[in-house]
């Protein structure tokens, strides 16, 4: 497997667990719409979370969360649109990132919750 596919897949596994240790239910990884994805889709509070993750290997250059940029911002509420269409969700939501560098084998992870909303055009 492609080191940063692994890097990926091992973020998310511990972002889940970081969420699940926080309370949050787990409905959904990796769901896709079309071309695009969302890693994990929770509930937590009554709320529905649409989490991006971010797991890079050392934050030298930039913290993993800047990756989310607006046009990948744009494609997670696309498809945020899609779920909550396609099941009938009534319920608010927010778009949260967690961010996770794991090296010298320490691992940081960074939560940032209300990471950005879903303005109109």
């Amino acid at each position: 497997m492609d080191t940063s596919i692994q890097i990926g897949k091992e973020g998310e596994d511990k972002a889940c667990q970081y969420l699940k240790d926080k309370g949050y239910q787990i409905l959904e990884r990796n769901y896709k719409a079309g071309k695009n994805e969302i890693d994990i889709i929770a509930r937590h509070d009554g709320m529905i979370v649409f989490v991006e993750v971010k797991t890079r290997s050392t934050d030298l250059f930039a913290p993993p969360e800047r990756a989310v940029n607006s046009a990948k911002q744009k494609a997670i509420i696309k498809v945020a649109n899609s779920y909550i269409i396609q099941h009938n969700i009534e319920a608010e939501a927010r778009f949260d990132i967690v961010a996770i560098v794991t090296q010298k084998g320490q691992t940081k992870i960074n939560h940032i919750e209300n990471a950005f909303w879903a303005l109109p055009n």
